[in-house]
């Protein structure tokens, strides 16, 4: 339906990973794949913190929501990838693709705020490790989440209702695939220059803040195991940060290199790479990080898979 230059549609093609139809099956089955290896570890992370008590402290709360995050945000992308493999009209109505949207950039905010609340936590440990449980309590750390939630969802619905002032006069096929802001604002036909403002500030809060925060909190964690008299205390302690530092490198380096362009340097082929990257590939990255490179982890793991064997 048109009126005068603004046009509504009903429904989005998504043009998905490739239109190569002897690609589709096998990469079904890959991403298949990897989305059950994200629910199963990040589930399994959940399951074995809840289930062990050497686990009940501030820092494995947050990977606990971390890894809650992580399936959350595949469960926004992944699905409807998977079907649209399969399918021969790869469509998403107007409404999904919105809420698709919504739950998608809320999760990618509560994954960027999280990271840097994670890297308070690492401070905080570090630089006074005997009064860690008192300057930490639970409390805290609800609240914590609380804030990252708030800002989550605030920052989601202020995108969301600048997006539906959107119009679309030529083409409904949305270069990725699954809904996304950058790819939706390239679609348009309207003047996108508020909404490419908006997403910059909403970059600025979200993103910057975060690498601010981890930044600074590094830096003091840093002073503080260089005070640190004995070798392996100091590595001891940089131990319990690299899994984070890794998780932040790869979350950041690709929502950085996703947003922090205008829509006029938009590529189709490489912002697909990005997309899967942040939204499929990390989320199953990060429980493995995790589990390989932290000894309490494996530790409670072993435990855990040794225990039935145990009473046999």
């Amino acid at each position: 339906m048109e009126e005068g230059n603004r046009s509504w549609v009903s429904e989005f093609i998504l043009s998905g990973l490739t239109d190569r139809l002897e690609l589709q099956v096998p990469l079904f089955i890959l991403f298949l794949l990897i989305y059950i290896i994200t629910v199963l570890g990040n589930g399994g992370m959940i399951l074995l913190i809840t289930i062990d008590p050497r686990l009940h402290t501030p820092m494995y709360f947050f990977l606990q929501n971390l890894s809650f995050c992580d399936i959350c945000c595949s469960s926004v992308s992944a699905p409807k990838m998977l079907q649209n493999f399969l399918s021969e009209k790869k469509s998403i109505s107007y409404a999904g693709c919105y809420l698709q949207m919504y739950f998608g950039i809320i999760f990618q905010d509560v994954e960027c705020l999280l990271l840097a609340v994670m890297a308070y936590d690492r401070y905080v440990a570090i630089s006074n490790p005997l009064r860690y449980t008192l300057t930490m309590p639970r409390q805290r750390c609800n609240q914590l989440m609380a804030g990252v939630y708030g800002v989550a969802l605030a920052d989601s619905a202020i995108i969301i209702c600048f997006s539906l002032q959107l119009s679309f006069c030529s083409s409904n096929v949305m270069k990725n695939f699954f809904c996304d802001t950058p790819p939706l604002l390239a679609l348009s036909c309207s003047d996108t220059h508020i909404n490419e403002i908006v997403l910059l500030v909403s970059v600025c809060y979200t993103t910057v803040f975060s690498i601010v925060t981890i930044l600074l909190s590094y830096v003091c964690v840093i002073f503080t195991i260089l005070q640190i008299r004995s070798a392996e205390g100091r590595r001891k302690a940089f131990s319990t940060c690299t899994c984070h530092l890794t998780a932040v490198a790869m979350f950041h380096g690709s929502q950085l290199f996703m947003y922090l362009r205008p829509t006029s340097s938009y590529s189709m082929e490489t912002d697909k790479i990005a997309s899967v990257f942040y939204t499929v590939v990390i989320p199953m990255l990060n429980p493995i990080i995790y589990s390989l490179r932290n000894k309490e982890v494996k530790g409670a793991l072993q435990k855990a898979i040794q225990k039935p064997f145990s009473h046999a």
